[in-house]
């Protein structure tokens, strides 16, 4: 159907009551959380963005088949029936179940890790980053020249800079490469595609080099909608096949569920090879649990399993991007600088040209962050200097490539109706966009500052 009106095709069952709270009110709450919006209580929010990670609404079958979980320590039904899932999605022999993406990745990277390896990305997220690096290991950006220039189109402004892949291999030697990780879609981008041209391209690079190639694929379903609609050969293509032919380029995966899987929590490491398998299986057992639940219990995996299946379906895919489109096309043409085309499941906006009165080291994208509360209990999150700067020897602040703000959309959360209200806030966040003032940190921890730091105003 070809209509204007942007509709969800699905409809609600059950319903949560919203905070409603005065501007007098948020200004306390913010300040009682240090001017840090992950500090905030949830009742306190009335539009949460701060996160699509774990926020979806699950479906009525998601919810039906909670109640069949089998609770099984050893050998449960539900683990044989996500694990078979994940086999058909991936075609990886070997699936690792975790309790959450970041599990998957403190197994595998901090068994391929340690000082003096090297991971190379598109762009590492926070959490992949964090892991890499708490191994002793350094973690290596290189996105395309493109996504540095926020306005530009490209219809796969997530893509890895291939020439640059093969240089750093050269560089640092294959046997240092811990490994080279694909972030689809690319989250820290600006939650931008990737092509599958770009990632059979590193394919074969990883190959000819034996340097072992991952996916982070906690959105692979919705990337394989803009392969779909943006790249050539794709058109007849369901968005599962497309998704199962990436997977087939790479060495592994790691998937957080909270995402594409469409739950509230979960998700899984799934590899190629035996030796890797074996070795990360022993880590999972010390950490996580034994090797048919990992950290889940037999009703989250009924719900991955049935998640993972849903997020392919048709016409949930245009709705969840079309909606989100909706949103960055409003903000676009009310002149808010942002990251274009928009992604699939964020809105990223340009807080340095936002608030160009603010300078980098008084994080104008934490300004932004709060300003949007203030105004509206709207909650999101800095992704810019704050969760990726870092400090130089004289303790000054190295920042970030881009100052941005990301208005994470939960899946199947909100209506069109919440949509208009956000966009009212920022008619009011461009009248007094001018008096925004500047923070600095007052405390901060050495990894993962953005979620405990304390700030107040410069």
């Amino acid at each position: 159907m070809d209509f204007k009106t942007i509709f969800e095709p699905f409809k609600i069952k059950s319903v949560e009551p919203l905070s409603v709270t005065s501007e007098e009110q948020r200004i306390k709450y913010l300040k009682d959380a240090h001017y840090n919006p992950f500090q905030l209580h949830s009742e306190y929010v009335l539009i949460d963005f701060l996160t699509d990670s774990g926020t979806s609404a699950m479906s009525s079958k998601q919810w039906s088949a909670i109640l069949d979980g089998d609770e099984a320590y050893a050998g449960s039904k539900s683990w044989l029936k996500m694990e078979a899932e994940i086999k058909d999605l991936t075609g990886f022999e070997h699936i690792l179940p975790t309790h959450q993406g970041r599990a998957g990745e403190r197994i595998l990277y901090g068994y391929l890790g340690g000082k003096g390896k090297v991971f190379i990305s598109n762009t590492h997220f926070d959490t992949t980053r964090a892991n890499i690096e708490f191994s002793g290991a350094e973690a290596i950006d290189i996105p395309i020249a493109e996504s540095q220039e926020p306005m530009a189109y490209h219809p796969f402004k997530g893509n890895m800079d291939t020439k640059k892949l093969e240089e750093l291999i050269n560089k640092y030697g294959r046997e240092n490469i811990g490994g080279v990780i694909l972030t689809v879609t690319n989250n820290s981008g600006g939650g931008q595609p990737v092509s599958m041209e770009n990632a059979k391209q590193i394919a074969d690079i990883c190959r000819n080099y034996k340097v072992n190639f991952f996916l982070d694929c906690c959105r692979i379903a919705e990337n394989s909608y803009y392969i779909k609609h943006r790249e050539t050969g794709f058109e007849d293509k369901t968005y599962r096949q497309i998704a199962q032919e990436m997977f087939s380029l790479a060495d592994g995966c790691i998937m957080s569920a909270k995402k594409d899987g469409l739950v509230n929590m979960g998700g899984f490491l799934a590899l190629k090879e035996q030796h890797l398998s074996d070795e990360c299986t022993n880590l999972l057992i010390i950490t996580e649990g034994f090797v048919t639940y990992g950290g889940l219990s037999g009703r989250d995996m009924e719900a991955i399993a049935i998640g993972l299946r849903e997020v392919f379906d048709a016409d949930y895919l245009r709705y969840r991007i079309r909606s989100t489109e909706y949103l960055g096309e409003k903000l676009y043409n009310m002149g808010v600088p942002l990251i274009w085309p928009i992604g699939g499941h964020a809105v990223y906006l340009d807080a340095k040209a936002f608030y160009p009165h603010i300078p980098v080291d008084q994080y104008p994208g934490q300004s932004l962050v709060c300003e949007l509360y203030i105004k509206g209990g709207i909650r999101s999150v800095e992704i810019g200097s704050v969760m990726f700067g870092k400090y130089d020897d004289k303790g000054k602040l190295i920042p970030a490539p881009n100052e941005l703000v990301r208005l994470a959309i939960p899946r199947r959360v909100y209506t069109q109706s919440h949509i208009e209200y956000v966009i009212e806030v920022f008619e009011k966040l461009i009248e007094d966009k001018d008096s925004a003032r500047g923070f600095k940190i007052i405390e901060e921890p050495k990894f993962l500052r953005h979620f405990t730091a304390k700030f107040e105003y410069v």
